[in-house]
């Protein structure tokens, strides 16, 4: 995720809350921050009154850690004496699924997520086979990935099922432009393709108030990338049109809830930022392949800066995916040479 200037943009709250001590940041909604042993160090969720409880919006990744601080918010903090009614994940990354399983068996209570989203995430979470670590080693060593790095990648195997609970069996599904109740207020769903197949971010209209999930960060801009098990996709051009969805139905003067970073105002301007910041990188892109180029090479002329392992991924997929959207519009061509290795070269 590529960090990026907040101008013109407003943070009613100047300050972040302590994992144990959420925040409210309107009526009937708590803001939580918990911590990510990433660069990019937390997440947000968010809590909203539900009849006698609090529902809440995302859980965090799957660590001890993680669970120790949902200990002493449900025994001894600000959620003692309150029920958990129901527990929403707005898309299958882990660090908003990880403890849905988790906290759904502790609190006997029912997981509400997209359709593609819970899917994705059962099936990621239960597959550690060797046709998965074969297949992804495959993945990478067609874009020009060398054999040390390969080897690398293939013995940190199904990291995705390392850092959730078992997703649950069963979920309710949430749909796209359909309203859902939470403490008697309606909240919209709209689905936002791009960052993950199908993630739902929420929107009141009465309050003027978005949950945002990862589609529009005021800090950084989120990943957008391609993977081993959907290698032709372009969800940069599903982003780009996400983007223009939330723009036409929400307004600008909405309150935004985003997963990372301090909830913020400004919302179209932000949405013209994310897309003219990747108007100026698929120019990038295309200059980086005048000449023929491995998806490595694509990754590294784009990404200069030292990226550890997790990091690397997520460079690599967002490279993929700026050539994936040029494909598309015939800017660019994907060839195979001799030995299986991909090129990417200009029209």
């Amino acid at each position: 995720m590529t960090k990026n200037s907040t101008e013109g943009l407003e943070f009613p709250f100047k300050t972040v809350p302590e994992p144990t001590e959420p925040i409210a940041v309107a009526d009937g909604i708590l803001w939580i921050r918990l911590p990510l042993p990433f660069v990019l160090d937390h997440v947000n969720v968010w809590l909203i009154k539900d009849g006698d409880g609090w529902m809440l919006v995302d859980t965090g990744i799957a660590t001890d850690h993680l669970k120790g601080i949902w200990d002493v918010l449900l025994k001894d903090g600000a959620l003692s004496g309150h029920s958990i009614t129901r527990v929403l994940a707005t898309h299958f990354h882990p660090d908003h699924i990880g403890l849905a399983g988790w906290l759904c068996a502790r609190l006997n209570t029912n997981l509400l997520a997209p359709r593609t989203e819970w899917q994705k995430a059962r099936l990621l979470s239960t597959d550690n086979s060797d046709r998965l670590a074969a297949g992804v080693t495959n993945f990478y060593r067609k874009l020009g990935v060398e054999a040390e790095d390969l080897i690398r990648i293939s013995e940190r195997g199904n990291i995705y099922a390392r850092r959730v609970s078992p997703i649950p069996l069963a979920h309710e599904r949430l749909i796209d432009g359909e309203a859902l109740n939470i403490g008697g207020s309606n909240w919209q769903i709209i689905m936002t393709p791009g960052h993950a197949p199908e993630m739902a971010c929420l929107y009141n209209a009465e309050r003027n108030i978005l949950i945002a999930a990862d589609h529009i960060l005021p800090e950084i801009s989120p990943n957008v990338s391609i993977w081993p098990d959907e290698p032709l996709a372009n969800p940069l051009g599903e982003f780009r049109h996400s983007l223009q969805k939330i723009r036409d139905q929400v307004p600008e003067d909405c309150f935004v809830l985003p997963s990372h970073g301090r909830p913020f105002l400004g919302l179209h301007e932000r949405i013209d930022w994310l897309d003219a910041h990747h108007v100026d990188r698929l120019a990038e892109t295309l200059a980086i392949c005048q000449s023929p180029v491995t998806g490595k090479q694509v990754m590294t002329e784009m990404f200069k800066r030292k990226l550890d392992p997790h990091q690397w991924g997520f460079a690599m997929g967002e490279a993929l995916a700026h050539v994936n959207y040029l494909i598309a519009e015939n800017r660019i061509s994907r060839n195979e040479d001799a030995d299986q290795i991909l090129r990417f070269t200009a029209i």
